[in-house]
């Protein structure tokens, strides 16, 4: 049976990298976005021309209110679509970037940061959970900044620290459903993240080049693939990992 993946976040950047790649690797993707209507109806039509079967779902990650209708309709399309009331993987993948040095951070910053990056995963895999299959996997996008420090990041890197944490507390409390969840985390990438500091300013491109063994930053398809193949049954007894995709940054 074809798996069908929720990709959360995924009209660009990673998101879309990581879509495309799952469905290279034979799978369908449901796909979310927050307000880029017309960048993810394009990432279906890619995924569509690949062979494979897809839909895009309009969703902010950051709003707790909206995951139980949000549910209700990715239940109607699972079966309009596939003829299934489950999915089989969930990647949060949904962010963003908001960075400041601590003594500068504000409270609406924080907020923010902790309603996207962690209470959205904690409570959108909570309404999913009876959606999702035995069997299944769950990826949470974290950052190589949990591991290094670097000015700036401090809210950004704590809010992904607690994703780490709560991808093992899903591990062993989902492992009695087969369910295996593990925590990916790229270091600097290319994307439009974060304002596209890492892929258009030339000077933070080379600075984290700098910091990274294989002496540049990363692109979306050192990410996209990897989850893809993190998702195969080859990485079945992968479970309750950090694994981060940094090209060796900080090392």
């Amino acid at each position: 049976m074809t798996k069908i993946t929720l990709v959360t976040g995924a009209s660009r950047g990673l998101g879309r990298n990581t879509a495309l790649s799952i469905a290279r690797h034979g799978g369908d993707v449901v796909i979310t976005y927050q307000s880029r209507s017309e960048e993810a109806q394009t990432v279906v039509a890619e995924i569509e021309a690949l062979g494979r079967k897809a839909v895009a779902l309009q969703l902010d990650t950051g709003k707790v209110s909206v995951f139980a209708p949000f549910a209700d309709q990715l239940r109607s399309k699972l079966r309009e679509k596939w003829q299934r009331n489950t999915f089989d993987h969930l990647v949060n993948n949904a962010g963003h970037g908001d960075y400041a040095l601590i003594e500068q951070t504000t409270e609406t910053q924080f907020d923010g940061l902790v309603n996207v990056h962690f209470k959205g995963v904690y409570f959108l895999t909570q309404a999913l959970l009876p959606l999702i299959a035995n069997g299944g996997r769950i990826v949470n996008l974290s950052s190589g900044l949990t591991r290094t420090s670097f000015p700036g990041y401090a809210a950004y890197a704590a809010v992904k620290g607690a994703v780490e944490v709560l991808t093992r507390y899903m591990a062993k409390e989902l492992g009695g459903r087969g369910i295996a969840v593990n925590t990916v985390a790229p270091g600097a990438i290319e994307t439009d993240f974060g304002g596209g500091a890492v892929r258009d300013n030339p000077d933070v491109n080379k600075l984290f080049a700098g910091m990274t063994a294989l002496g540049r930053a990363g692109l979306p398809d050192d990410i996209g693939p990897m989850i893809a193949s993190l998702l195969s049954e080859d990485n079945r007894w992968v479970n309750a990992q950090r694994i981060e995709v940094s090209g060796g940054q900080g090392i």
